[in-house]
């Protein structure tokens, strides 16, 4: 008894001697059941037999009685009540047959075989009464064939009388036999269920205080121990009382508490000494972000005092420029060159002054001067000023604008710097691109710009290339002052309008870039 294996093998050895002995009572009571309940059908049976057998005799009687009268009419009236005598006789015949064959017991034969003489006289008497009927046919007074079949009459009556009785009184008794041995059975059939519950019942108690209290007890020994385990109470030790496989189950939960908590221990330290390791090494790293943020605060302030420095002589030669071209002093074959000095100087200056926008944008400080501006002359400087990087990279660059320019409030330097470098991108990362164009269209409410190629495209996940620092594809560094995809959109956003990327028009592969501004 010390394996929980042995035990519960003991159990459902018992359930199933319990459940076996519940069946095989449950199938000799129905079997007794059925017997008895045959029996009382078949008595039943016989009764209903017994009673045409009654009928048949009267009929044949009355028949006798109709064949020796002074008129008789319809003769074969009496053979006909001869015969469904005859053929009622057989009946119970047969059924006593079957009761006689169907009983294993000797009494019961018996009896069955005392029945069988009754029957046997009642088969004289319809003989006899059928042999004085043809003598009294034969008689030629019609007194004495009265007194004949009178007295025929007469005796066939004592004579069926009494056997149709005591066959009709064994049949009553057999069916309160059978009926008393049902109540009997009913009584046996309860008397064996509340044994059987009981004994299930004492079975099931016995059950619940030598193996399931104790085992669920010590089932919550190991869950309450697990629980405290799992709190970090590594200090838990379950008390090992049997060697049973729940025995065995402790001993090993104990073993594993103790491991952990030596691993706890080992974890602790190393947990110590990771925890320095990462505190000098957050020093060494915020020393060197700090170090890191005033490089580049020193570079974002350098790169706009240069900014801001140019500005100043570049000024100064436009100035100078205008004064020459204006001075009537000035030479004509000097003028061409003038002019192309302050082009030249004109256009530096806006790179200084994108310099600078880019400057404050790193640093925060973006500022917007919106103001009402035609779309179709900022996109044609932006086309413009990036013409020669596309000549140089061999890429034709166009510019088609729409039947009628479109005013909107905006800040033309930032919106002509987003365009630069949407085409700056394109002449750039579009690979296999022959031709870049930017398209201006004016919509109910506002304006739509693309800036196109018919390169490769974008890559399937284009909207990551809206997050700063991201780039697309092998590009190169940076090269000019054009802005970023997340600096354009932040720009358009503040112009209330919308960028998006896409592919190609109908007929065309390559990139998209389109920009919804409101007028």
């Amino acid at each position: 008894m010390g394996s929980l294996r042995v035990r519960f093998g003991l159990l459902v050895g018992s359930a199933a001697a319990l459940v076996v002995l519940t069946a095989g009572a449950l199938v000799w009571s129905l079997y007794a059941a059925e017997r008895t309940l045959d029996a009382t059908l078949a008595a039943q049976v016989r009764l209903e037999l017994l009673a045409e057998l009654s009928g048949r005799l009267t009929e044949f009687g009355l028949a006798a009685v109709e064949a020796v009268g002074d008129n008789p009419s319809r003769p074969e009236r009496l053979t006909n009540a001869r015969n469904d005598v005859d053929r009622a006789l057989n009946a119970v015949d047969e059924g006593l047959s079957r009761a006689i064959a169907g009983s294993g017991a000797l009494l019961d034969r018996m009896q069955y075989a005392t029945r069988s003489r009754p029957l046997s006289r009642l088969r004289a008497a319809r003989a006899m009464l059928d042999r004085q009927v043809a003598q009294i046919q034969r008689e030629p007074d019609p007194a004495k064939r009265s007194d004949g079949i009178r007295g025929a009459l007469n005796a066939f009556g004592a004579v069926t009388g009494q056997p149709l009785t005591f066959l009709v009184e064994a049949e009553r008794r057999a069916v309160e036999a059978s009926a008393a041995e049902v109540r009997a059975l009913t009584l046996r059939l309860r008397a064996i269920a509340l044994a059987m519950a009981g004994l299930a019942v004492i079975v099931l108690v016995l059950v619940h205080r030598t193996l399931t209290r104790p085992l669920l007890k010590r089932i919550e020994d190991i869950r309450a121990g697990a629980s405290a385990i799992g709190r970090g109470e590594l200090d838990t030790r379950l008390p090992v009382r049997t060697r049973d496989e729940l025995g065995l189950l402790v001993a090993s939960f104990n073993r594993m508490a103790a491991r952990l908590k030596r691993r706890e221990t080992r974890v602790a330290a190393d947990r110590a000494v990771l925890e320095e390791t990462v505190a000098r090494a957050t020093a060494d790293l915020r020393a060197a972000n700090t170090r890191l943020e005033e490089i580049d605060r020193s570079r974002r302030r350098f790169f706009a005092d240069v900014s801001h420095e140019l500005r100043t002589p570049l000024t100064v030669i436009l100035g100078e420029c205008d004064l020459a071209a204006r001075s009537p002093e000035t030479p004509d074959s000097f003028r061409p060159v003038i002019a192309t000095i302050r082009k030249r100087a004109l256009r530096l200056h806006r790179r200084v002054g994108d310099m600078l926008r880019i400057a404050r944008s790193e640093s925060g400080q973006i500022e917007l001067e919106r103001r009402p501006v035609g779309l179709a002359s900022v996109l044609a400087e932006a086309v413009e000023n990036c013409a020669s990087e596309a000549q140089r990279r061999r890429i034709a660059l166009a510019f088609h604008p729409s039947e009628s320019d479109v005013e909107i409030r905006a800040d033309p330097e930032w919106l002509r710097q987003v365009v630069e470098g949407l085409i700056d991108n394109a002449l750039r990362h579009a690979a296999g691109a022959t031709r870049v164009w930017v398209t201006l269209a004016a919509r109910p409410g506002g304006a739509a710009v693309t800036v196109a190629d018919d390169g490769a495209g974008f890559p399937p996940d284009a909207e990551s290339l809206f997050e700063r620092f991201r780039r697309g594809g092998n590009s190169s560094p940076a090269q000019g002052f054009g802005i970023g995809l997340a600096l354009a959109r932040w720009v358009v956003e503040r112009h209330d309008g919308v960028i998006r990327l896409g592919s190609g028009g109908p007929g065309e592969c390559g990139a998209r870039v389109s920009l919804e501004l409101p007028a």
